[in-house]
């Protein structure tokens, strides 16, 4: 084997061990945000992220923009501290990642699920639940260490429990007037409801690992939005 061929072969190596290695940082940093999000741990949270203008945040709510908008998003609006209230839970596992490495190896890509218990203290009593949701983020290496640059939400369905872990008396002494408040994102969400049972395909950042196709889900959420711009159509004519 003449030596260009082996320098390329170990260049080709050197390329798939720092692959690997990215892509573990970047497991790593997502389920940390976890943690620290089970207990709305804001410090440490915004740490997390990128200095890049770019950074955002999209929720079914709608979207934060920049550095600021999220420092905003998780300090809230004031009228909760969340850090401070013991009765918070956000526990929201992030599992199933596919995570996928740019060219440039200073970019990623990465889709997840986020499932786990919550419990929201709100008027007066404590609001409690099951959440499933679907991310697809971007990451970006700063100094050498992988952030988060954009975090894209998207709620797969709540459900609460018959019977669950907040004390039945704080349940019931819920304001059934009361109601939990955000701060006003930059750009407001979608009018289509991605919850179940719609039937919407969040977008997928990769294509078909077999075939290297773009996947179908475009052509699916078009045809909901047709249908539902029909069924709004006839119900108000």
């Amino acid at each position: 084997m003449k030596i260009e061929e082996l320098e390329a072969k170990v260049k080709i190596l050197e390329n798939q061990i720092r692959t690997v290695k990215d892509i573990q940082e970047i497991e790593k940093l997502q389920r940390i945000y976890g943690y620290y999000l089970e207990h709305w741990m804001v410090p440490e949270i915004l740490d997390l992220f990128s200095g890049s203008p770019d950074v955002a945040l999209e929720w079914p709510e709608g979207t934060y923009l920049g550095q600021y908008g999220v420092k905003r998003y998780f300090e809230g609006d004031g009228t909760w501290n969340k850090q401070n209230d013991p009765e918070l839970l956000h526990q929201l596992m992030q599992v199933s990642p596919v995570i996928d490495i740019d060219p440039d190896g200073e970019t990623a890509q990465g889709r997840w699920y986020s499932f786990g218990g919550v419990a929201k203290p709100i008027g007066g009593g404590v609001k409690q639940g099951f959440m499933s949701g679907t991310y697809e983020n971007e990451y970006i290496k700063e100094g050498g260490k992988w952030k988060i640059k954009r975090i894209r939400w998207m709620l797969n369905f709540w459900a609460t429990p018959a019977e669950g872990w907040v004390k039945p008396e704080r349940v019931v002494a819920i304001d059934p007037r009361a109601k939990l408040t955000e701060p006003k994102p930059d750009i407001p969400p979608s009018d289509f409801d991605t919850s179940y049972p719609s039937g919407y395909i969040f977008p997928f950042h990769y294509k078909h690992p077999i075939t290297c196709k773009k996947t179908t889900e475009e052509q699916y959420n078009a045809a909901l939005r047709r249908a539902k711009g029909k069924e709004s159509g006839s119900q108000a004519q």
